[in-house]
């Protein structure tokens, strides 16, 4: 009855072991619609959405801001474990882009240009808009 018991107890360990590193294993996707803040960004730049998908099996984005209309094609665009890099364009100088995913809903960064470095944090927005 002890070996069996044991038994149990060491399949148990061992199975939630394996549940719990599958869990942490599990790679961090940037696929998606963001919403970012950068509330020390210039006026104009301090909100807005970053779209990341996949175009001929490449990563592409796109940033918009909310006093914008037009969206900023990034270049450059690359993931390197659970960070994400990529730079735009913006009133005739690069800014680079390089955030960090914190988990699958959330991301933080910054965007370096000339002036400086602003930092940036994003909420994922799910298909119906929210976040």
């Amino acid at each position: 009855m002890k070996k069996i018991l044991l038994s149990v107890v060491v399949l148990i360990g061992l199975l939630s072991a394996a549940l719990s590193q599958d869990v942490n294993s599990q790679k961090k996707d940037p696929l998606g619609n963001w919403k970012f803040a950068a509330p020390y960004a210039p006026e104009g730049y301090q909100s807005g959405n970053i779209d990341v998908t996949t175009a001929d099996n490449k990563l592409a984005a796109s940033m918009s801001f909310d006093s914008m209309q037009y969206k900023f094609p990034a270049e450059k665009v690359r993931q390197a474990n659970d960070s994400l890099f990529f730079s735009i364009y913006l009133e005739g100088q690069s800014v680079d882009v390089s955030l960090k995913l914190e988990d699958n809903a959330k991301m933080s960064g910054k965007a370096v240009y000339t002036e400086g470095s602003v930092p940036l944090t994003l909420s994922r927005i799910n298909a119906e808009g929210t976040k």
